[in-house]
């Protein structure tokens, strides 16, 4: 079936509807990602059999169809799309592109506000913008509007954040962030949550450093390299662990097989620092003297958090949840030696607490992604003092 051409007026040109248009624009108007494609889908389903169609009569048919959501997200998708012009932002490299609402909730993002809180901001600075009928702007003053609309929406802390934030993103120093726990914490999710919120494209786990080790060095030469980490004191002769009770078995283990991994960590610091970019390094194997491998004199900022599951049995649910996301993790396999992990994770939490690592326990992701970037923000503020003067001259 041939596709459906939208003529958009004013202009002699016809391009093909495209569903993830309608989506993000839709979007703009408040209504989050699943009900915009909703309505976006309901509208191809329309416009199958349709050849051609003009943009007013899309804006027509959509209307009616956000009517649930409100006489507020009519009226702004109505206004965005008919009087309202496109507000440029003019970038310190001089290149320009249209505000959006869509990335400026993106760039809230490291503030650790949730998403509806960040929709909110981003819509109070366009609202601003129409009202005072900006048409152009600098990414500075914007940075500024938006300093002062997060300052009277959520208060001068979030605010402060935000800008100590945007001081440290104009500055060439790499962040690198150490995310640990036991097996079954949910270091892999947050870690994918902390790199889409503060825009880090490098992320490494611990656990595929120990499986490239592994094919490089056989089991018959370095055994407790193949074995999981609640169990590597199994890997240890007997005759060096006879006289120890059981955690001092598990804790040995566990720190012998870290004293492996950390070589191959070093790499992956000295590679991101040699480069300046920021790094995530999430894995089981994030222990407090793991700071050791990071090089000596580096500029970058360095912050470390242990994440931890404070009821057994919610932490069995999340194992049991991981056999059913992944079989390749073996649920069974991991509550077979619940009880190892456990009392890994014990001996994680207590070294974290001895060392001053931040311990976050939120069981939500949300939550405990929130609380991770405040422990961030909190770091940068160490090293940037976030003057609105200063940082959005």
């Amino acid at each position: 079936m041939a596709k459906t051409l939208v003529h958009r007026e004013a202009e002699p040109v016809r391009v093909p509807f495209l569903r993830g248009i309608l989506t993000r624009s839709i979007q703009e108007a408040g209504l989050e990602f699943e009900d915009a494609y909703g309505v976006a889908s309901q509208i191809r389903e329309v416009l199958r059999e349709e050849d051609e169609v003009t943009t007013e009569q899309i804006r027509a048919l959509v209307l009616p169809l956000l009517e649930p959501f409100g006489e507020g997200v009519q009226a702004r998708y109505r206004q965005r799309r008919s009087a309202v012009p496109t507000v440029l932002v003019r970038h310190e490299d001089g290149h320009e592109v249209p505000f959006s609402r869509g990335r400026h909730r993106v760039a809230l993002a490291p503030c650790g506000l949730s998403l509806d809180q960040r929709g909110r901001i981003a819509t109070h600075v366009h609202e601003r913008l129409t009202r005072e009928r900006v048409t152009e702007i600098t990414s500075g003053d914007l940075g500024l509007l938006t300093y002062r609309v997060l300052e009277e929406e959520e208060g001068k802390e979030v605010a402060h954040r935000y800008a100590v934030w945007e001081e440290f993103r104009h500055t060439d120093r790499p962040l690198l962030l150490l995310v640990g726990g036991a097996t079954g914490a949910g270091k892999s999710t947050i870690t994918t949550e902390l790199s889409l919120r503060l825009d880090i494209v490098r992320a490494q786990s611990t656990d595929m450093l120990r499986e490239v080790m592994r094919m490089m060095i056989p089991a018959r030469l370095l055994p407790v390299l193949h074995v999981s980490s609640f169990h590597a004191w199994e890997a240890i002769p007997a005759n060096s662990r006879c006289s120890e009770d059981h955690d001092t078995q598990l804790a040995n283990g566990y720190l012998t097989q870290l004293e492996l991994i950390s070589v191959a960590c070093e790499a992956v610091f000295q590679r991101a620092l040699h480069e300046r970019v920021s790094l995530i390094l999430e894995g089981v194997h994030v222990h407090p003297t793991l700071l050791d491998a990071i090089p000596k004199g580096t500029d970058a900022i360095i912050v470390t958090v242990m994440l931890g599951v404070l009821n057994p049995e919610s932490l069995k649910r999340r194992l049991r949840g991981r056999g059913k996301k992944v079989p390749g993790r073996r649920a069974k396999r991991y509550l077979k030696h619940f009880e190892e992990i456990w009392r890994l994770q014990s001996f994680l939490l207590s070294e974290a607490d001895k060392a001053g690592v931040p311990i976050v326990t939120d069981e939500d992701v949300d939550e405990a992604s929130q609380e991770v970037l405040r422990i961030v923000l909190e770091e940068l503020g160490r090293h940037f003092e976030g003057k609105p003067s200063k940082v959005f001259a």
